[in-house]
């Protein structure tokens, strides 16, 4: 695990009950800054399998939004209504892009009853967040990523880190419908509570729950 980042707590300020869940999916990669893997801006994508040919998500066109925190948060609650899953990710994590297909899934399975949102934290501060968008966009391209509402980060890693309370990716956030924290996933509360590393077959689980309430 990657050394931890600054605590701060992160809430819509507008009194939308909105409360970021932070969830490891495996052993999660954070705690340093995204283009140090490589020593430049950005970070070599791990290999990741193609996506099923033919599959609707496949399909689907890939766009990459930049947005920050305050961006970010408009986004959640711009989905209230729906059960909200955000993948928090970056290219230069494994375990990142082993699980992120799990999201792919995940949102060609549920249609318009779930929304699934990437945030991908690879800016660093070096050179601009555009930068980013085109190494980006290829592996979200590969992974069949048109049904999901993709992020990319326009502020640097460690700024956003702290603001959403997050010690390291890959994390997920699941609200419910209304806004309101559905399960908050993370290496504590996966040690504490599952006594090993969560997947997406538990965040599939979670979801499936929600959506039938």
């Amino acid at each position: 695990m990657c050394s931890k980042r600054g605590m701060a707590g992160w809430g819509p300020g507008s009194g939308a009950v909105v409360t970021v869940v932070a969830a490891m999916i495996l052993t999660g990669c954070g705690g340093q800054r995204q283009g140090d893997a490589t020593g430049g801006g950005i970070p070599a994508p791990a290999a990741v399998p193609p996506a099923t040919s033919g599959s609707p998500a496949s399909q689907a066109p890939v766009k990459v939004r930049l947005v920050d925190h305050a961006g970010l948060m408009q986004e959640v609650e711009r989905h209230r209504g729906k059960v909200v899953v955000l993948d928090c990710w970056s290219t230069s994590c494994p375990p990142c892009v082993k699980e992120f297909p799990g999201l792919v899934k995940l949102a060609a399975a549920h249609g318009d009853r779930v929304r699934c949102l990437s945030l991908c934290f690879d800016y660093d501060g070096l050179g601009k967040p555009g930068d980013l968008v085109p190494p980006v966009e290829a592996f979200l391209e590969k992974v069949g990523a048109g049904k999901v509402v993709n992020l990319l980060s326009s502020e640097e890693a460690d700024s956003l880190y702290r603001k959403l309370d997050l010690v390291s990716v890959p994390a997920i956030f699941i609200w419910k419908p209304d806004g309101s924290l559905a399960v908050r996933y993370d290496d504590d509360m996966a040690a504490r509570e599952l006594g090993r590393p969560f997947t997406y077959a538990d965040v599939e689980t979670t979801v499936a729950d929600l959506v039938a309430d």
